[in-house]
């Protein structure tokens, strides 16, 4: 496992992150394709023993639950102080007034039950997961100033907006005299590159560590086109992300995997890491060998000739993922 910095901060985390989705109590919340806790555990602890150290969650992820075993497997697996937790605060964790959003009043509370529910005093990394349109951006980071100040969290993070709304975020911080973001996690993979319009030429200016979310585009990379799954059946999310014009990509990763005999999803990741924003793709996994691969992709070097090949027919996209 290779290590590196989150952006120009001090902290080291693996070149992988272990997105966390994948793991809750399946009927709960909206994603009814999830591991349950006995499934979770065995591959929380390959990823651990693979040199990860970086991992990824939600609150609003199975409604808490996938909070509760990242907590439970981290402290059985591993020392706190070895690895690098990540959740993130914005959806809708009850129904009715203040139950998501990036109010005050509601990361103010949601701190607290993500802290409890990961069995934890601190956060490594605390991320908002959307940009709330309702609430002042003013009210939002100075409320995670003192998320930080309080020791409550490490560093803060955002995730998938407008360039244009990143940009305001980072110069009213700097403005106040507020703690600044210092990662974005967002949408950005071989079928979906709209990212590199002017997310990743701010993030690259600013020093902003880039933590892709989707790398393999929801598991489209991995295997020919059109095949259904557990998860793409269910996935309403998703299915308004991709169109039948990245089957082009798809077939050509698959023949550069076939070339070289390896998985897609080790050519997927590759080039992934392979752009110089890229701080460390979160990658799910409901199999060891899901992080096998991901691991091993880290050694693959694309020549410019694949390069050219699994790119040449990419179709700029209508701009998705924000919601």
């Amino acid at each position: 496992m290779d290590y590196v910095r989150l952006g120009s901060t001090g902290l080291q985390v693996s070149r992988l992150c272990l997105g966390c989705m994948s793991y809750g109590v399946p009927d709960r919340g909206a994603h009814p394709w999830t591991l349950d806790e006995d499934a979770a555990r065995p591959l929380l602890r390959h990823a651990v023993e693979a040199g990860v150290t970086f991992f990824d969650t939600a609150n609003v992820y199975s409604d808490g639950t996938s909070e509760e075993i990242l907590g439970r497997a981290l402290a059985e697996f591993t020392r706190r102080e070895d690895v690098v937790v990540a959740t993130k605060v914005h959806g809708a964790m009850r129904p009715g007034p203040n139950g998501g959003g990036l109010s005050r009043k509601a990361i103010f509370t949601e701190i607290d039950a993500s802290l409890r529910r990961l069995g934890t005093n601190y956060i490594d990394l605390y991320q908002i997961h959307r940009w709330d349109r309702a609430t002042p951006i003013e009210e939002t980071l100075e409320a995670l100033h003192d998320v930080v100040k309080a020791g409550k969290a490490r560093y803060l993070g955002a995730s998938s907006m407008y360039a244009w709304q990143f940009a305001k975020a980072l110069y009213t911080a700097d403005l106040h005299g507020w703690t600044r973001f210092v990662s974005m996690q967002n949408h950005y993979n071989l079928l979906y590159r709209e990212e590199e319009r002017e997310m990743l030429p701010l993030c690259a200016d600013q020093g902003i560590g880039v933590l892709p979310w989707s790398p393999l585009a929801r598991g489209r990379l991995t295997r020919p086109w059109g095949t259904d799954t557990a998860r793409s059946g269910t996935d309403e999310f998703g299915r308004n992300l991709y169109a039948d014009s990245d089957r082009g990509i798809v077939d050509a990763v698959s023949a550069v995997a076939a070339q070289r005999g390896v998985p897609p999803a080790r050519v997927a990741v590759a080039w992934l890491c392979g752009q110089p924003t890229v701080t460390a793709p979160i990658v799910g996994a409901t199999s060891a060998r899901h992080v096998d691969d991901a691991v091993a992709a880290l050694d693959v070097q694309l020549r410019a000739e694949e390069v050219a090949a699994v790119t040449q027919s990419y179709v700029p996209h209508a701009v998705s993922g924000f919601t």
